[in-house]
Protein backbone atom coordinates (compact mmCIF):
# COMPACT_ATOMS: atom_id res chain seq x y z
CA UNK A 1 0.00 0.00 0.00
CA UNK A 2 1.56 3.41 -0.95
CA UNK A 3 1.42 6.09 1.03
CA UNK A 4 -1.33 7.89 -0.40
CA UNK A 5 -3.74 4.90 -0.04
CA UNK A 6 -2.93 4.54 3.69
CA UNK A 7 -5.91 4.63 6.26
CA UNK A 8 -6.60 7.89 8.45
CA UNK A 9 -7.44 6.39 11.90
CA UNK A 10 -9.92 7.82 13.36
CA UNK A 11 -13.54 6.82 14.86
CA UNK A 12 -17.24 8.12 13.13
CA UNK A 13 -18.59 11.04 15.43
CA UNK A 14 -20.63 10.06 19.14
CA UNK A 15 -17.79 7.11 19.28
CA UNK A 16 -15.45 7.10 21.63
CA UNK A 17 -12.22 4.94 22.84
CA UNK A 18 -11.61 4.71 26.80
CA UNK A 19 -8.61 4.12 28.53
CA UNK A 20 -5.95 4.76 31.25
CA UNK A 21 -7.27 7.09 33.81
CA UNK A 22 -10.80 7.72 32.31
CA UNK A 23 -11.21 3.68 32.05
CA UNK A 24 -10.01 3.11 35.51
CA UNK A 25 -12.66 5.20 36.76
CA UNK A 26 -15.50 4.00 34.70
CA UNK A 27 -15.02 0.57 36.20
CA UNK A 28 -14.82 1.83 39.82
CA UNK A 29 -18.33 3.87 38.94
CA UNK A 30 -19.65 0.47 37.36
CA UNK A 31 -18.62 -1.40 40.52
CA UNK A 32 -20.45 1.17 42.75
CA UNK A 33 -23.57 0.71 40.89
CA UNK A 34 -24.06 -3.13 40.34
CA UNK A 35 -23.30 -3.06 44.03
CA UNK A 36 -26.02 -0.81 44.77
CA UNK A 37 -28.34 -2.75 42.38
CA UNK A 38 -27.62 -6.44 44.09
CA UNK A 39 -28.01 -4.29 47.52
CA UNK A 40 -31.44 -2.93 46.85
CA UNK A 41 -32.68 -7.05 45.50
CA UNK A 42 -31.81 -6.73 41.42
CA UNK A 43 -30.99 -9.92 39.84
CA UNK A 44 -29.10 -9.73 36.47
CA UNK A 45 -30.45 -9.96 33.02
CA UNK A 46 -28.50 -9.56 29.90
CA UNK A 47 -30.55 -8.75 26.17
CA UNK A 48 -29.14 -9.12 23.28
CA UNK A 49 -27.83 -5.55 21.12
CA UNK A 50 -30.36 -5.93 18.63
CA UNK A 51 -34.03 -6.46 18.68
CA UNK A 52 -37.21 -7.00 16.28
CA UNK A 53 -37.54 -3.31 15.14
CA UNK A 54 -41.69 -3.69 15.53
CA UNK A 55 -41.35 -4.91 19.11
CA UNK A 56 -38.68 -2.35 20.37
CA UNK A 57 -41.27 0.32 19.23
CA UNK A 58 -40.31 4.30 18.16
CA UNK A 59 -40.38 5.73 21.81
CA UNK A 60 -37.19 8.09 20.75
CA UNK A 61 -39.03 9.39 17.17
CA UNK A 62 -39.54 13.06 16.63
CA UNK A 63 -39.82 13.15 13.60
CA UNK A 64 -43.56 11.50 12.62
CA UNK A 65 -42.67 10.88 9.05
CA UNK A 66 -39.55 8.87 9.98
CA UNK A 67 -40.15 7.47 13.23
CA UNK A 68 -36.91 5.52 13.16
CA UNK A 69 -34.51 7.83 12.57
CA UNK A 70 -33.02 8.19 16.11
CA UNK A 71 -32.12 4.56 15.68
CA UNK A 72 -30.04 2.31 14.09
CA UNK A 73 -32.00 -0.11 11.89
CA UNK A 74 -31.43 -2.95 9.29
CA UNK A 75 -33.14 -5.27 7.32
CA UNK A 76 -32.80 -8.97 8.29
CA UNK A 77 -34.60 -11.46 5.80
CA UNK A 78 -38.09 -10.60 6.01
CA UNK A 79 -38.01 -8.65 8.81
CA UNK A 80 -36.23 -5.22 10.76
CA UNK A 81 -34.09 -5.13 13.26
CA UNK A 82 -32.83 -2.40 15.57
CA UNK A 83 -29.89 -1.65 17.57
CA UNK A 84 -31.53 -0.95 21.29
CA UNK A 85 -31.60 3.11 22.17
CA UNK A 86 -32.22 2.17 25.83
CA UNK A 87 -32.58 -1.39 28.02
CA UNK A 88 -36.86 -0.70 28.96
CA UNK A 89 -38.21 -1.98 25.56
CA UNK A 90 -36.12 -4.73 25.77
CA UNK A 91 -37.01 -5.66 29.17
CA UNK A 92 -40.79 -5.20 28.33
CA UNK A 93 -40.18 -7.41 25.55
CA UNK A 94 -38.13 -10.22 27.90
CA UNK A 95 -40.83 -10.03 30.41
CA UNK A 96 -43.90 -10.48 28.40
CA UNK A 97 -41.53 -13.79 26.50
CA UNK A 98 -40.89 -15.07 30.09
CA UNK A 99 -43.47 -13.63 32.52
CA UNK A 100 -44.46 -17.48 33.46
CA UNK A 101 -41.47 -18.17 34.94
CA UNK A 102 -40.23 -14.81 36.43
CA UNK A 103 -41.63 -14.24 40.24
CA UNK A 104 -44.76 -11.77 40.75
CA UNK A 105 -42.42 -8.83 42.05
CA UNK A 106 -39.49 -9.02 39.79
CA UNK A 107 -36.55 -6.71 40.11
CA UNK A 108 -33.89 -7.17 37.36
CA UNK A 109 -30.63 -4.94 36.67
CA UNK A 110 -29.23 -4.72 33.74
CA UNK A 111 -25.58 -2.60 32.15
CA UNK A 112 -25.53 -2.70 29.01
CA UNK A 113 -24.31 -0.71 26.04
CA UNK A 114 -27.58 1.30 23.97
CA UNK A 115 -27.21 3.16 20.38
CA UNK A 116 -28.82 6.14 19.49
CA UNK A 117 -28.11 7.62 15.75
CA UNK A 118 -28.50 11.45 17.29
CA UNK A 119 -26.17 14.49 17.89
CA UNK A 120 -23.21 13.71 19.80
CA UNK A 121 -21.01 16.10 22.29
CA UNK A 122 -21.14 17.40 25.42
CA UNK A 123 -21.05 14.00 27.08
CA UNK A 124 -23.66 12.69 24.57
CA UNK A 125 -22.51 9.80 22.46
CA UNK A 126 -23.98 7.72 19.83
CA UNK A 127 -22.97 4.83 21.64
CA UNK A 128 -22.70 4.50 25.58
CA UNK A 129 -23.26 2.40 28.44
CA UNK A 130 -26.78 2.35 30.53
CA UNK A 131 -27.22 1.29 33.92
CA UNK A 132 -31.06 0.17 34.47
CA UNK A 133 -32.99 -1.05 37.87
CA UNK A 134 -36.19 -1.98 37.11
CA UNK A 135 -39.41 -3.23 39.39
CA UNK A 136 -42.04 -4.52 37.38
CA UNK A 137 -45.07 -5.97 38.96
CA UNK A 138 -48.13 -4.99 40.82
CA UNK A 139 -46.76 -3.35 43.86
CA UNK A 140 -47.11 -0.29 46.45
CA UNK A 141 -46.42 2.23 43.66
CA UNK A 142 -45.50 5.01 46.70
CA UNK A 143 -42.99 2.22 47.74
CA UNK A 144 -41.63 1.22 44.39
CA UNK A 145 -40.77 4.66 43.33
CA UNK A 146 -39.26 5.73 46.78
CA UNK A 147 -36.92 2.84 46.55
CA UNK A 148 -35.70 4.45 43.38
CA UNK A 149 -35.17 7.37 44.64
CA UNK A 150 -33.11 5.60 47.57
CA UNK A 151 -30.95 3.76 45.14
CA UNK A 152 -30.01 7.03 43.00
CA UNK A 153 -29.07 8.52 46.52
CA UNK A 154 -27.04 5.40 47.73
CA UNK A 155 -25.49 4.92 44.16
CA UNK A 156 -24.06 8.47 43.51
CA UNK A 157 -22.82 8.80 47.34
CA UNK A 158 -21.24 5.42 46.44
CA UNK A 159 -19.53 6.88 43.37
CA UNK A 160 -17.83 9.58 45.20
CA UNK A 161 -20.44 12.63 45.01
CA UNK A 162 -21.13 14.61 48.19
CA UNK A 163 -24.96 14.75 48.56
CA UNK A 164 -24.39 18.52 47.64
CA UNK A 165 -23.69 17.65 44.32
CA UNK A 166 -26.35 16.18 42.88
CA UNK A 167 -30.94 16.65 43.11
CA UNK A 168 -33.33 13.84 42.96
CA UNK A 169 -36.53 15.30 41.05
CA UNK A 170 -39.46 13.95 40.93
CA UNK A 171 -42.94 14.78 39.59
CA UNK A 172 -45.70 12.34 38.19
CA UNK A 173 -46.82 12.68 34.31
CA UNK A 174 -50.66 12.73 35.47
CA UNK A 175 -49.92 16.29 36.88
CA UNK A 176 -49.40 17.60 33.20
CA UNK A 177 -51.64 15.37 31.39
CA UNK A 178 -54.76 15.95 33.38
CA UNK A 179 -53.81 20.27 32.48
CA UNK A 180 -53.51 18.64 28.82
CA UNK A 181 -57.05 16.78 28.98
CA UNK A 182 -58.72 19.81 30.65
CA UNK A 183 -57.06 21.73 27.33
CA UNK A 184 -58.62 19.68 25.21
CA UNK A 185 -55.57 19.17 23.33
CA UNK A 186 -56.03 16.75 20.11
CA UNK A 187 -54.12 13.27 20.87
CA UNK A 188 -52.00 13.82 17.72
CA UNK A 189 -50.60 17.22 19.25
CA UNK A 190 -50.28 15.54 23.21
CA UNK A 191 -46.34 13.91 22.72
CA UNK A 192 -44.91 17.21 21.04
CA UNK A 193 -46.02 19.21 23.84
CA UNK A 194 -44.81 16.67 26.24
CA UNK A 195 -41.31 16.94 23.93
CA UNK A 196 -41.63 20.75 24.53
CA UNK A 197 -42.10 20.97 28.50
CA UNK A 198 -39.42 18.29 28.77
CA UNK A 199 -36.96 20.93 26.98
CA UNK A 200 -37.65 23.98 29.45
CA UNK A 201 -34.59 23.54 31.20
CA UNK A 202 -32.25 22.57 27.92
CA UNK A 203 -29.82 25.60 26.67
CA UNK A 204 -31.39 27.64 24.67
CA UNK A 205 -34.88 27.25 25.48
CA UNK A 206 -36.46 28.27 28.75
CA UNK A 207 -39.97 29.62 28.64
CA UNK A 208 -39.41 31.16 25.03
CA UNK A 209 -38.60 28.10 23.66
CA UNK A 210 -40.97 26.28 25.02
CA UNK A 211 -43.79 28.51 23.65
CA UNK A 212 -42.40 28.82 20.31
CA UNK A 213 -42.16 24.82 20.29
CA UNK A 214 -46.12 24.87 21.80
CA UNK A 215 -47.12 27.25 18.66
CA UNK A 216 -46.33 27.13 15.70
CA UNK A 217 -42.51 26.69 15.56
CA UNK A 218 -39.22 27.45 16.76
CA UNK A 219 -35.93 28.53 14.90
CA UNK A 220 -32.76 27.72 16.58
CA UNK A 221 -29.37 29.82 16.44
CA UNK A 222 -28.38 27.73 13.04
CA UNK A 223 -31.83 28.60 11.41
CA UNK A 224 -33.45 25.19 11.99
CA UNK A 225 -36.92 24.91 12.07
CA UNK A 226 -38.88 22.79 14.38
CA UNK A 227 -42.59 22.08 13.66
CA UNK A 228 -44.24 22.77 16.79
CA UNK A 229 -47.23 21.30 18.35
CA UNK A 230 -49.49 24.69 16.62
CA UNK A 231 -51.91 25.21 20.10
CA UNK A 232 -54.32 28.01 20.81
CA UNK A 233 -52.41 30.91 22.63
CA UNK A 234 -54.76 30.23 25.37
CA UNK A 235 -53.92 26.77 25.56
CA UNK A 236 -49.78 27.35 24.93
CA UNK A 237 -50.33 30.45 27.84
CA UNK A 238 -51.97 28.33 30.56
CA UNK A 239 -48.89 25.64 30.17
CA UNK A 240 -46.51 27.96 30.48
CA UNK A 241 -48.53 29.28 33.48
CA UNK A 242 -48.42 25.89 34.76
CA UNK A 243 -44.66 25.51 34.20
CA UNK A 244 -43.77 28.74 36.74
CA UNK A 245 -45.46 26.91 39.13
CA UNK A 246 -42.79 25.56 42.02
CA UNK A 247 -44.52 24.44 45.63
CA UNK A 248 -46.62 21.22 45.56
CA UNK A 249 -49.61 23.11 47.56
CA UNK A 250 -49.85 25.85 45.09
CA UNK A 251 -50.13 23.25 42.59
CA UNK A 252 -52.96 21.54 44.10
CA UNK A 253 -54.95 24.46 44.61
CA UNK A 254 -54.26 25.72 41.05
CA UNK A 255 -54.93 22.17 38.94
CA UNK A 256 -58.28 21.13 40.06
CA UNK A 257 -58.88 18.38 37.26
CA UNK A 258 -59.09 14.46 38.71
CA UNK A 259 -56.11 13.47 36.86
CA UNK A 260 -53.78 16.63 37.78
CA UNK A 261 -55.41 15.76 41.51
CA UNK A 262 -54.93 12.10 41.48
CA UNK A 263 -50.80 12.64 40.13
CA UNK A 264 -50.43 15.10 43.32
CA UNK A 265 -51.66 12.70 45.59
CA UNK A 266 -49.49 9.80 44.47
CA UNK A 267 -46.16 12.05 44.33
CA UNK A 268 -47.77 13.35 47.92
CA UNK A 269 -47.48 9.35 48.60
CA UNK A 270 -44.10 9.13 47.42
CA UNK A 271 -42.75 11.51 49.75
CA UNK A 272 -44.12 10.03 53.09
CA UNK A 273 -42.29 6.66 52.15
CA UNK A 274 -39.37 8.78 51.43
CA UNK A 275 -40.04 9.96 55.14
CA UNK A 276 -39.43 6.94 56.38
CA UNK A 277 -35.68 6.80 55.39
CA UNK A 278 -32.63 9.25 54.98
CA UNK A 279 -33.21 10.50 52.07
CA UNK A 280 -36.44 12.94 52.18
CA UNK A 281 -34.01 15.95 51.62
CA UNK A 282 -32.44 15.07 48.46
CA UNK A 283 -35.60 14.74 46.49
CA UNK A 284 -36.99 17.79 45.37
CA UNK A 285 -40.15 18.39 43.27
CA UNK A 286 -39.67 19.82 39.88
CA UNK A 287 -43.26 19.92 37.37
CA UNK A 288 -40.90 20.99 34.72
CA UNK A 289 -39.86 17.34 34.07
CA UNK A 290 -41.82 15.34 32.26
CA UNK A 291 -39.36 12.86 30.62
CA UNK A 292 -40.14 12.74 26.65
CA UNK A 293 -40.49 9.02 26.36
CA UNK A 294 -43.89 8.46 25.21
CA UNK A 295 -44.13 5.31 27.24
CA UNK A 296 -44.26 6.88 30.81
CA UNK A 297 -47.38 6.87 32.43
CA UNK A 298 -47.11 8.70 36.05
CA UNK A 299 -44.09 8.75 38.37
CA UNK A 300 -40.86 10.53 36.71
CA UNK A 301 -37.50 11.46 38.24
CA UNK A 302 -34.25 13.18 36.81
CA UNK A 303 -31.20 13.35 38.72
CA UNK A 304 -29.25 16.71 38.22
CA UNK A 305 -25.35 17.33 38.89
CA UNK A 306 -24.87 20.80 41.06
CA UNK A 307 -21.60 21.49 39.83
CA UNK A 308 -19.76 23.24 36.39
CA UNK A 309 -19.35 21.18 33.68
CA UNK A 310 -17.05 21.82 30.73
CA UNK A 311 -16.24 20.50 27.41
CA UNK A 312 -12.80 19.80 25.83
CA UNK A 313 -12.60 23.51 24.80
CA UNK A 314 -13.28 25.14 28.18
CA UNK A 315 -16.80 26.23 27.64
CA UNK A 316 -19.40 25.39 30.41
CA UNK A 317 -22.24 23.30 29.11
CA UNK A 318 -25.29 21.15 30.08
CA UNK A 319 -25.33 17.18 30.08
CA UNK A 320 -28.71 16.73 31.20
CA UNK A 321 -29.78 14.33 33.74
CA UNK A 322 -27.21 11.52 34.91
CA UNK A 323 -29.96 9.08 35.68
CA UNK A 324 -33.75 9.38 35.06
CA UNK A 325 -36.34 6.92 34.82
CA UNK A 326 -40.33 6.74 36.04
CA UNK A 327 -43.49 4.38 35.67
CA UNK A 328 -44.81 2.98 32.82
CA UNK A 329 -48.54 1.06 32.65
CA UNK A 330 -48.59 0.20 29.14
CA UNK A 331 -45.01 -0.60 28.52
CA UNK A 332 -44.89 -4.17 28.40
CA UNK A 333 -48.81 -4.90 27.79
CA UNK A 334 -48.16 -3.97 24.13
CA UNK A 335 -47.38 -7.16 24.04
CA UNK A 336 -50.03 -10.08 23.52
CA UNK A 337 -52.20 -11.47 26.87
CA UNK A 338 -49.78 -9.68 28.90
CA UNK A 339 -50.55 -6.28 31.46
CA UNK A 340 -47.91 -5.68 34.46
CA UNK A 341 -46.83 -2.44 35.65
CA UNK A 342 -43.38 -1.47 35.77
CA UNK A 343 -40.76 1.34 37.10
CA UNK A 344 -37.23 2.01 36.64
CA UNK A 345 -33.94 4.45 36.19
CA UNK A 346 -31.30 4.18 34.32
CA UNK A 347 -27.89 5.86 34.80
CA UNK A 348 -26.22 7.13 31.96
CA UNK A 349 -23.07 5.84 33.23
CA UNK A 350 -20.26 7.65 30.22
CA UNK A 351 -22.09 11.02 30.83
CA UNK A 352 -22.03 10.33 34.48
CA UNK A 353 -18.29 9.56 33.60
CA UNK A 354 -17.72 12.49 31.37
CA UNK A 355 -18.94 15.07 34.68
CA UNK A 356 -16.89 12.87 37.21
CA UNK A 357 -13.65 12.91 35.31
CA UNK A 358 -13.68 16.80 35.92
CA UNK A 359 -13.83 16.29 39.67
CA UNK A 360 -10.43 15.99 41.49
CA UNK A 361 -12.36 14.41 44.61
CA UNK A 362 -12.45 10.94 43.33
CA UNK A 363 -9.56 8.03 44.34
CA UNK A 364 -8.87 5.86 41.43
CA UNK A 365 -7.43 2.74 42.48
CA UNK A 366 -4.34 2.04 39.60
CA UNK A 367 -3.30 -1.77 40.19
CA UNK A 368 -0.01 -1.05 37.87
CA UNK A 369 2.67 -3.84 38.02
CA UNK A 370 6.03 -4.41 39.48
CA UNK A 371 8.62 -4.32 36.78
CA UNK A 372 11.25 -7.01 36.89
CA UNK A 373 13.88 -5.84 34.94
CA UNK A 374 16.08 -8.00 32.63
CA UNK A 375 19.92 -7.35 33.13
CA UNK A 376 21.25 -10.90 31.64
CA UNK A 377 19.01 -13.04 29.64
CA UNK A 378 21.57 -16.16 31.17
CA UNK A 379 18.94 -15.60 34.81
CA UNK A 380 15.66 -15.54 32.55
CA UNK A 381 14.25 -18.19 34.74
CA UNK A 382 15.36 -16.56 37.80
CA UNK A 383 13.21 -13.67 37.44
CA UNK A 384 10.11 -15.07 36.47
CA UNK A 385 10.95 -17.32 39.48
CA UNK A 386 10.51 -13.67 41.04
CA UNK A 387 7.54 -13.13 39.23
CA UNK A 388 5.87 -16.32 39.89
CA UNK A 389 6.76 -15.05 43.70
CA UNK A 390 5.01 -11.64 43.59
CA UNK A 391 1.84 -13.00 41.99
CA UNK A 392 1.35 -15.83 44.15
CA UNK A 393 1.42 -12.89 47.27
CA UNK A 394 -1.65 -11.18 44.68
CA UNK A 395 1.05 -8.50 43.76
CA UNK A 396 0.74 -7.53 40.16
CA UNK A 397 3.70 -7.90 38.45
CA UNK A 398 5.64 -8.59 34.83
CA UNK A 399 9.21 -9.21 33.41
CA UNK A 400 10.08 -6.91 30.67
CA UNK A 401 9.76 -8.78 27.55
CA UNK A 402 12.70 -7.32 25.66
CA UNK A 403 15.79 -9.22 26.56
CA UNK A 404 18.23 -6.69 24.21
CA UNK A 405 17.31 -3.40 26.26
CA UNK A 406 19.71 -2.27 28.16
CA UNK A 407 18.62 -0.90 32.15
CA UNK A 408 17.94 2.96 31.02
CA UNK A 409 15.58 2.07 27.97
CA UNK A 410 13.48 -0.39 30.70
CA UNK A 411 12.94 2.17 33.28
CA UNK A 412 12.05 4.59 30.59
CA UNK A 413 9.78 2.48 29.93
CA UNK A 414 8.21 2.08 33.54
CA UNK A 415 8.34 5.67 33.91
CA UNK A 416 6.31 6.21 30.91
CA UNK A 417 3.35 3.72 32.34
CA UNK A 418 4.14 5.68 35.45
CA UNK A 419 5.11 2.23 37.31
CA UNK A 420 5.67 2.66 41.16
CA UNK A 421 8.38 -0.07 41.66
CA UNK A 422 10.80 -2.01 39.51
CA UNK A 423 13.04 -4.68 40.68
CA UNK A 424 16.37 -5.00 39.53
CA UNK A 425 18.81 -8.20 40.19
CA UNK A 426 22.06 -9.28 38.43
CA UNK A 427 24.70 -11.65 39.14
CA UNK A 428 25.40 -9.77 42.45
CA UNK A 429 22.17 -10.54 43.84
CA UNK A 430 21.80 -13.96 42.65
CA UNK A 431 24.94 -14.79 44.28
CA UNK A 432 23.85 -13.31 47.61
CA UNK A 433 20.17 -14.07 47.40
CA UNK A 434 19.13 -10.83 47.40
CA UNK A 435 16.89 -8.09 45.63
CA UNK A 436 17.53 -4.53 44.98
CA UNK A 437 13.94 -2.89 44.53
CA UNK A 438 13.51 1.01 42.75
CA UNK A 439 11.18 3.05 43.86
CA UNK A 440 10.44 4.93 40.97
CA UNK A 441 8.23 7.27 42.87
CA UNK A 442 11.02 8.03 45.36
CA UNK A 443 13.63 10.89 45.57
CA UNK A 444 16.46 10.13 43.27
CA UNK A 445 19.85 8.56 44.68
CA UNK A 446 17.81 7.48 47.44
CA UNK A 447 14.95 5.04 46.12
CA UNK A 448 17.15 1.77 45.97
CA UNK A 449 17.53 -0.33 48.43
CA UNK A 450 19.15 -3.88 48.24
CA UNK A 451 17.31 -6.75 50.61
CA UNK A 452 17.18 -10.18 51.67
CA UNK A 453 15.11 -12.19 48.98
CA UNK A 454 12.87 -13.56 52.03
CA UNK A 455 11.85 -9.90 52.65
CA UNK A 456 10.86 -9.33 49.06
CA UNK A 457 7.15 -9.38 49.61
CA UNK A 458 7.04 -7.04 52.94
CA UNK A 459 8.65 -4.76 51.10
CA UNK A 460 7.51 -4.34 47.97
CA UNK A 461 4.02 -4.10 49.69
CA UNK A 462 5.07 -1.16 51.73
CA UNK A 463 5.85 0.19 48.25
CA UNK A 464 2.55 -0.46 46.12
Amino acid sequence: MNKENKLVPGLPSGFEDRWDKKLLLKKKLLKAIEDNFIKFGAEALETPSFEISENIGSFLAEDDSNPMSDVFSFQDGEKNITLRYDLSSPLARFVAQNNQELPSIYKRYAIQNVFRNEKAGNGRYREFMQADFDIVGNVNPAQANAELCNLISSTLSDCGLNKDQFTINASNRKIVQGLIDELKISEEKQIKVIRAIDKLDKPGFGLKGVEDLLKKERKDQSGAITKGADLSDDQAQQILNFLKIKDLKQLKETLKNPLSQEGIKELEDVFEILGYGSNLNQVKTNFTIVRGLAYYSDFIVETNLNFKVTNNKGKEVDIGSICSGGAYAKLISRFRGVDIPGTGISFGVDRLLFALMQLDQIKIEDQKPVLVCVMDQKYLKNYYGLVDQLRENNINAEVFLNTKKNLGKQLDLANKRQLSVAIICGENEFNDNTVTIKNLKGVKGENNQTIPKADLINEIKKLI
